[in-house]
């Protein structure tokens, strides 16, 4: 059995709840990533895409140079263990429609983050699990046409 510690990344750059949108930004570009996990110390407490940044971001309308991460993550973040078999793991990234998970221990200290590559690269031979769970994931969602917000915490499945 593989498990999530023998595929993931770790050492994770993370930034704070009280940080930038701006400083998220430079992050992700000098990183060429497009997520960042928000931490307080050492516990998760969100993730902000660069999706977040722009549709949430832009559609406050506020001083993009002053806007709090706070203010545009994801605060409730599916995660997985360390000990988790990567096959479920795939599985539960094709049910929601993520491409990543942050990766975190027993008290919420976030230990790194696992992705479809970090699967692919380190894993060749889940490559067709991979791909069925691409598949699945890269699927087209519904539309919110609620008007409520409500896909605030689908942000992170979109990237």
């Amino acid at each position: 059995m593989t498990t999530v510690a023998d595929v993931m990344t770790r050492d994770v750059r993370t930034l704070g709840p009280n940080d930038t949108v701006v400083d998220a930004a430079r992050c992700m570009d000098e990183l060429n990533v497009g997520v960042i996990p928000v931490c307080e110390g050492e516990k998760l407490v969100g993730v902000v895409t660069d999706r977040d940044i722009v549709v949430r971001g832009v559609a406050q309308q506020g001083e993009v140079g002053s806007m709090k991460l706070a203010d545009v993550m994801s605060g409730h973040v599916r995660c997985a263990r360390e000990d988790d078999d990567v096959d479920k793991v795939l599985s539960e990234m094709a049910e929601a429609q993520i491409r990543r998970l942050p990766v975190v221990d027993g008290n919420e200290r976030l230990m790194g983050i696992v992705s479809l590559g970090d699967i692919a690269a380190k894993n060749p031979e889940d490559e067709a699990d991979v791909a069925m769970s691409l598949g699945d994931i890269s699927s087209p969602a519904e539309p919110d046409r609620s008007g409520t917000g409500t896909q605030q915490s689908q942000s992170q499945s979109q990237h």
